[in-house]
């Protein structure tokens, strides 16, 4: 079993973005955006976790905003078309890409 840290940031928010996902005290996979937003690096990090992951792996994020995303609110998007009943959906390619990561690694725990 492995556990990955993710994190991701910009400054100022939106601005320069960059995120990092850490395994044994080590950086194994980095990235920057110009022009980005906290929530858009976030994800990226949890992407290329999950990439990085196998069955019975942890993934500890600091965003409780993507861990709701993936447990609780995609999955109703999901069966609605892609839609909520409030408006559109922020970032949607972005939202979809890591339901995607996340549905197909379903084996890893995120926490």
């Amino acid at each position: 079993m492995k556990h990955f840290y993710t994190d991701g940031s910009a400054i100022p928010n939106p601005g320069d973005g960059g995120f990092a996902v850490i395994l044994d005290d080590r950086p194994v996979a980095l990235g920057s955006e110009k022009n980005s937003t906290n929530i858009r690096m976030e994800a990226q990090a949890l992407i290329a976790a999950f990439n990085l992951s196998d069955p019975g792996d942890v993934i500890t994020t600091d965003s409780e905003f993507w861990i709701n995303v993936v447990t609780k609110w995609a999955p109703s998007w999901e069966k609605n078309g892609w839609k909520k009943k409030t408006g559109p959906i922020k970032n949607l390619e972005l939202v979809q890409e890591v339901f995607a990561a996340y549905k197909a690694n379903s084996g890893v725990k995120l926490e």
